[in-house]
């Protein structure tokens, strides 16, 4: 029994949004993957977190002391150049949501970076193993950064 909404669903159908639905929004094939290969590098790290506590955006790895931030973008939902394609089906619904998320994206760098923070954006395509290895580069070199001389 579903409830009923005066608002029409973004879905062309019950099966779209049976699928769309689905989708998980975190712990995905790509995410596992990255983690796992940044974890063999020797990085811990949090999952899933605020860098800023009092700002509603999610990270999707966050080194908390050297102020990085890491995201992993879906190649759809995010307008990946080399890979995104819009749909045939609701395509004005799909377009303006791709932009509302790139839109996002851009403020959430900002924000990130006007306190401080380093965002590192990864595309779902990516090997896991050269992203990984650009992340612990970063912040690594921010860890150094950060130390007192001895």
């Amino acid at each position: 029994m579903g409830v009923s909404s005066s608002k029409p669903s973004w879905a062309t159908s019950e099966a779209t949004r049976a699928s769309m639905r689905a989708n998980r929004s975190r712990d995905t094939k790509p995410e596992l993957a990255l983690r796992r290969a940044t974890h063999a590098l020797g990085l811990r790290y949090r999952v899933a977190a605020r860098p800023i506590p009092a700002v509603r955006r999610t990270a999707d790895m966050v080194f908390p002391r050297q102020k990085v931030a890491v995201f992993l973008d879906g190649c759809f939902w995010h307008g990946c150049p080399s890979h995104h394609r819009a749909p045939t089906a609701n395509s004005d619904y799909w377009s303006a949501k791709v932009l509302r998320n790139r839109t996002r994206d851009q403020s959430t760098d900002a924000l990130l970076a006007d306190a401080g923070w380093l965002t590192i954006r990864v595309w779902e395509h990516e090997d896991p193993a050269e992203a990984s290895t650009r992340i612990a580069s970063t912040v690594r070199e921010r860890s150094a950064f950060k130390r007192p001389a001895a």
